[in-house]
């Protein structure tokens, strides 16, 4: 946690600025806000896994702490509400500690109430899951443009955000190397999953998405998240698509492995040739809507490469018949989410920039700005309901169903990787990390 300790005077005092120049421009004294709060199943009193609001977790590591607050006035230092309740049925927050504290000036709370007593004065601008409050404010909560403005600034990461994704992408590699060992021992895909969550000492709730781990023709499922405790009868391939979380901030990696050297094996080489090229175009001033048409060309053109298609890779391309074997978007912005927010705003002040109408699925549509991150994830699939729509129609011909038959087993292939819009050219942090562990 070095880095994260040295880069973080600077990365806080970059939300702050972020924070007082969107108060000012949208005449707020000052900005609240909440952390969330506990949800809980219907007609029961189990809770569900808390997460915590990414805008309240933009200032500090706090990712387990419900019913607290972050105050950010127009001027002067931030200040954290942070709730530790006398409570002897739970495990309480421990005292607030570490390389952050210095930064807040913080009041601890017995009750979600007592944030009351300390309202600031004036205009105040309420950021969090207004049904969870559980109390009436008085603050804004219908301010838009303010929220526009901050969704926009996290594109950029600071240098403390990069840390922290970079230790995300290494614990997630390291993960990923469990796993693929356990398919290779012969795993299920229940006992991939709890090799992979072992090796970085986490559960399900740690990791910040359900992780996929899907054998076989499994792989077809986009987001597949139901890991079969019994072993298939046969190993052919096998996809996962899984990261970790550090300090708040998400790792989101895919590859995919084959059991054997056949068909499908060179299939993964040729995508993960192809994918390299693709993160090679993450670039500052990079629409990123070209990456993703740039993806659907590579995908033509490894459909005729190994001869899934009878038409050529730029026919294949015009049809619109790429969009069956990679029905989704190549990739997103990633950071305090797994899917990171603002990829499709417009402006700093809003407003939509929509996919093209023919790529729906597509989550970002914004030009890269300096130290973005996001995802590169060019993916080949064989999905039943997606190929009989061809069925009787003029793209029908085009198809190697012979082809498609002899693939459709192994399900599909995704590779996706990490990467940094750096100023000095893409920065690939799943490279690097499979890298240094020699993996």
């Amino acid at each position: 946690m070095t880095a994260l300790s040295t880069h973080y005077p600077q990365h806080v005092a970059s939300v702050l600025q972020h924070h007082q120049d969107a108060l000012k421009t949208t005449e707020y004294d000052h900005a609240m806000i909440f952390s969330g709060g506990v949800r809980y199943q219907f007609q029961d009193d189990r809770t569900m896994p808390f997460a915590a609001n990414p805008m309240f977790k933009w200032w500090a590591p706090l990712n387990r702490h419900p019913y607290s607050w972050i105050q950010c006035p127009a001027d002067g230092k931030p200040r954290l509400f942070y709730y530790q309740p006398r409570d002897y049925w739970h495990l309480v927050p421990t005292d607030p500690q570490g390389y952050w504290t210095e930064h807040f000036d913080i009041v601890v709370m017995r009750s979600p109430d007592e944030v009351l007593k300390h309202w600031p004065d004036g205009r105040v601008a309420v950021i969090g899951e207004l049904d969870m409050i559980g109390f009436d404010t008085g603050g804004d909560s219908d301010c838009a443009e303010l929220i526009h403005r901050l969704h926009w600034a996290r594109a950029g990461k600071t240098d403390y955000e990069i840390a922290a994704l970079k230790e995300a992408s290494m614990q997630g590699a390291r993960a990923h190397t469990a796993a693929r060992e356990a398919f290779e021992r012969g795993c299920s895909e229940f006992d991939i999953n709890r090799a992979y969550l072992a090796a970085i000492d986490a559960t399900d709730f740690d990791v910040p998405y359900n992780n996929i781990v899907a054998l076989n023709e499994h792989g077809a499922v986009l987001h597949y998240d139901a890991p079969q405790r019994d072993k298939p009868s046969q190993f052919r391939s096998f996809l996962i698509d899984a990261g970790a979380e550090v300090a708040g901030y998400a790792s989101d990696i895919t590859r995919t492995y084959s059991a054997n050297p056949d068909l499908f094996s060179d299939m993964i080489s040729a995508m993960d040739e192809a994918q390299l090229e693709l993160c090679n175009m993450v670039t500052p001033g990079r629409d990123y809507v070209e990456i993703h048409l740039a993806t659907h060309e590579k995908v033509a053109e490894l459909l005729a490469q190994f001869d899934v298609i009878r038409c050529s890779a730029e026919q294949a391309l015009g049809s619109g018949l790429t969009s069956t074997f990679f029905p989704h978007g190549v990739g997103h912005f990633l950071g305090l989410q797994v899917h990171d927010i603002g990829g499709h705003q417009a402006t700093e002040t809003g407003g939509g920039k929509p996919p093209p109408s023919d790529h729906p699925y597509l989550r970002l549509t914004r030009t890269l700005t300096t130290n973005a991150v996001v995802t590169i994830e060019p993916g080949l699939y064989f999905i039943d309901m997606l190929l009989d729509e061809h069925k009787g129609t003029e793209l029908e011909r085009d198809i190697n169903w012979d082809r498609v038959a002899e693939l459709k087993p192994f399900g599909g292939v995704r590779i996706e990787d990490n990467v940094v819009a750096s100023a000095k050219g893409p920065r690939n942090l799943t490279r690097e990390a499979f890298a240094e562990l020699g993996a």
